[in-house]
């Protein structure tokens, strides 16, 4: 009988080192900086051993979501414009808007809750929340779910 497996999100300095080097290993391989696994692991000073035993265990946050639904909370100010401000920049990183809800207005500021395919995103999903951050108006935005 197939266990569905547990997924965590875990800071990278909390992980042991062989898991950041096997991470690394595989974006060696992936970018075409190294053509074999013996090279991607000899210059990341691991065994190919422990690279083949956590290969699969490992990715990126922004790999992770590939493909997937996401689903941002955001607190915005109640400007006139703010919320188109906000789409046009998933507009700019690829991103495919599903769903937008917006509550009322109260005490000058709205949630708002956006869905959004990642297929075709062209930048980390934490590099997206950043630049939804720095907008002027955004309180707070975050990830939901995904």
């Amino acid at each position: 009988m197939n266990q569905k497996p547990d997924f965590y999100i875990v800071e990278a300095s909390a992980l042991p080192e062989v898991f950041l080097k096997v991470a690394e290993a595989k974006s060696l391989l992936e970018s075409g900086e190294a053509e074999t696994v013996n090279d991607a692991t000899q210059r990341t000073g691991i065994s190919r051993s422990a690279f083949y035993k956590y290969r699969d265990a490992i990715s990126p946050l922004q790999n992770m979501m590939a493909g997937r639904i996401l689903t941002f909370q955001l607190t915005l100010k109640d400007i006139s414009g703010l919320l188109s401000t906000i789409l046009s920049i998933f507009a700019q990183t690829g991103a495919n808007i599903l769903t937008i809800n917006q509550t009322i207005p109260t005490g000058g500021c709205a949630g708002v809750t956006i869905s959004a395919q990642t297929t075709a995103v062209t930048c980390p999903v934490e590099e997206l929340l950043r630049k939804l951050s720095e907008v002027d108006g955004v309180i707070r935005a975050g990830l939901l779910a995904g």
